[in-house]
């Protein structure tokens, strides 16, 4: 699966690390969704992306993501009120309840109707799915 990974990422010229572990990333989203409500999810999504899939950093760790939401400008004391308070739990087991829901098992998957694309994708395969599920481009 690593392989393929760095197959894909080097073919899409995306940045990938030397991670040696996988890291459970369920607390990243819940602070995820909270940046989202602040206007900052993409910034954030960004940074913890970068943090595990280039920097091989354990985004499980409190710190880690602590230090993620200061860097993006985020308020420290806010973010860790988010996790030890679980927040934005529920949401995050919405978006999870709804991915099952529709079939999603793999981040990312692109949807369009009864389409999916899963994995990371070159820009003229998601356009070819945009056209083919009637999108006009240019």
């Amino acid at each position: 699966m690593l392989q393929n990974l760095r197959k894909k990422s080097a073919e899409l010229g995306l940045p990938l690390g030397n991670r040696q572990k996988t890291y459970n990333s369920r607390l990243a989203q819940e602070l995820g969704k909270w940046a989202e409500s602040k206007n900052a999810g993409d910034a954030f999504h960004a940074e913890a992306f970068k943090a595990y899939f280039v920097d091989g950093k354990n985004i499980a760790k409190l710190s880690v993501l602590w230090d993620l939401t200061e860097f993006v400008g985020l308020n420290r004391e806010e973010s860790e009120s988010v996790i030890l308070n679980r927040t934005f739990k529920k949401a995050v087991d919405e978006d999870w309840a709804l991915s099952w829901k529709n079939g999603i098992k793999a981040v990312p998957t692109f949807m369009m109707k009864n389409d999916q694309l899963v994995g990371a994708q070159s820009y003229s395969i998601l356009e070819k799915l945009l056209i083919s599920n009637g999108v006009k481009t240019k």
